[in-house]
């Protein structure tokens, strides 16, 4: 497999970045300057989400002050957490970029109306929109980051609402599940046969519940293809232990290596044209996730570039930090201060 990295992490582009940079930080002081009056809660917000079925509060909660630079982060599942995004508190700060945690309805911080009419890209397209309100992100300084799900949730987003964001990034999320049932096929012959024999048994059977099958799909996928550190992080253990199953069993499926769910047909390649404003795609070398693809979709925005991660996996903000972050960082630094340029198509 060709390994492409994104050309912003080159010498000559770091160079150009660090000679703007100076120019467009933010002071220590404005970062922490305190924006809310009244009693200081460490930057947790509950927002009110109104729905056809009453209004419900969920979780948000943001780290620095930088009216240029906000970046909101949509967690995956569904039914995730923002917990797995912990890691950025490490990396962001320091470079001035403000960072919204934010806890979709009916994840574990905040409310569960357990409602399954809520479970669709559209409503959660809607409550997107109404954090962004509420938080003040314009078009002049929005930043929107998806990871996996949270992927699916920002291109929907960006196509009905993308007058409203500075910059896009999709990190680990193919623009299609087709595609990515298509990719899982493939890793699947890359397992040795005994192993997938096995797995095929217990899902021909609906057994995702097995202990086996279960014991099976962790050691055997999710430490090679969702997390390779040999000892997982405690903010990645957290989140899936307040993983929601009813919301992602109903839109994913029973595993990340089974979709069955309401997302089963979900397919947006053909509308990434549609796509404008500056665009990011990550993707690892051992993701879940085809990184070719991933750097195929940055191709076909109309402004598109490509972090390649290549130790990494689907958590590869986690795992392979060292390309992850840098090619984030630069990309959002270049957005800013508009010297970004486009891979070539």
């Amino acid at each position: 497999m060709k390994k492409v990295i994104l050309i912003s992490l080159t010498a000559f582009s770091l160079i150009q970045f660090s000679c703007k940079e100076n120019k467009q930080s933010i002071s220590l002081a404005d970062y922490h300057a305190i924006t809310d009056t009244g009693i200081q809660t460490g930057g947790v917000k509950m927002i009110p989400i109104k729905t056809e079925k009453g209004t419900f509060k969920v979780w948000t909660k943001t780290i620095g002050n930088n009216p240029k630079i906000k970046l909101l982060l949509l967690h995956g599942g569904p039914g995730g957490t923002h917990e797995a995004f912990e890691c950025f508190e490490s990396f962001m700060p320091k470079e001035g970029i403000e960072i919204i945690e934010y806890d979709q309805l009916e994840s574990y911080y905040s409310d569960k109306p357990n409602d399954s009419s809520f479970w669709t890209t559209a409503h959660f397209v809607e409550e997107v929109e109404q954090v962004r309100k509420a938080l003040n992100l314009t078009k002049d300084n929005f930043y929107l980051l998806g990871h996996s799900w949270g992927g699916i949730l920002a291109l929907e987003y960006a196509l009905k609402y993308q007058d409203n964001i500075k910059g896009l990034i999709i990190s680990n999320m193919m623009a299609s599940i087709p595609e990515y049932e298509k990719y899982n096929a493939v890793l699947r012959t890359k397992m040795r046969k005994t192993l997938v024999d096995s797995l095929m048994n217990y899902e021909a059977k609906g057994m995702f519940k097995d202990s086996t099958y279960q014991r099976l799909v962790w050691s055997e996928y999710y430490t090679q293809h969702l997390c390779r550190l040999a000892d997982w992080p405690e903010p990645v253990t957290r989140m899936f232990n307040h993983l929601s199953e009813g919301i992602y069993v109903s839109m994913q499926g029973p595993s990340e290596f089974k979709t069955a769910g309401r997302l089963l047909h979900w397919d947006r390649s053909k509308d990434l044209p549609k796509i404008k404003v500056p665009t990011l795609t990550i993707g690892g070398e051992f993701d879940t996730m085809d990184p070719n693809y991933m750097k195929w979709m940055a191709t076909q925005v109309e402004k598109g570039n490509y972090v390649y991660c290549p130790n990494g996996s689907h958590c590869d903000m986690w795992d392979d930090q060292q390309h992850y972050f840098p090619g984030l960082i630069n990309f959002i630094k270049a957005v800013d201060d508009n010297s970004f340029k486009p891979i070539s198509k």
